[in-house]
């Protein structure tokens, strides 16, 4: 919220898009969105998207209110679909916060998520310890430790959004 809130500072409501199908931990989430929306004066919307149409609608009906926002909440869903989710996204103009690093990678503005290459290699110590003959139950549960963010200045450009300096420097990848 704070990344999407300095790169549209006007921002007012946001809305967040996922399929309960497919982000069982959505819940999660949803409240960790609701708590950051509260303290920068943001609107949190919540709205489920079953196929294109349900995104469309989400985004175009988003699209209506001036000083709005898009967070793609993680889920296969908004992966699978992350064509049309950027595509809408610049044609309604939409500051948008992505998770998956792919989505700037394939046009989206701004990712910022776990770095999922740092979590598989320590998944492997896991399996590692199992295979030895550890139980499951006992090993400790661990919580990503890397983060990357990535921008795509293209984009952000396109989209008429600028990307303070500061927040550039914390890029661990820009797009140009």
């Amino acid at each position: 919220m704070e990344a999407l809130k300095q790169i549209a500072p006007n921002l007012r409501r946001v809305t967040t898009i996922f399929n309960p199908k497919t982000a069982p931990y959505y819940l999660l989430y949803l409240h960790a969105i609701e708590r950051a929306a509260s303290s920068f004066a943001v609107e949190p919307i919540v709205v489920e998207v079953h196929d294109d149409a349900e995104i469309e609608s989400a985004i175009s009906t988003l699209a209506r209110e001036s000083d709005s926002g898009l967070i793609a909440m993680p889920s296969s869903f908004n992966m699978v679909h992350r064509r049309t989710i950027i595509t809408l996204v610049d044609q309604y103009r939409l500051p948008t916060m992505y998770y998956f690093p792919l989505f700037a990678r394939d046009g989206g503005s701004i990712s910022y998520g776990p770095n999922e290459l740092d979590m598989f290699r320590r998944t492997a110590g896991y399996v590692d310890r199992i295979l030895k003959g550890a139980k499951a139950r006992d090993l400790p549960v661990q919580q990503p430790t890397k983060y990357e963010l990535v921008i795509n200045l293209k984009a952000a450009k396109a989209l008429g959004l600028e990307v303070p300096a500061l927040r550039l420097a914390l890029a661990d990848e820009m797009i140009e």
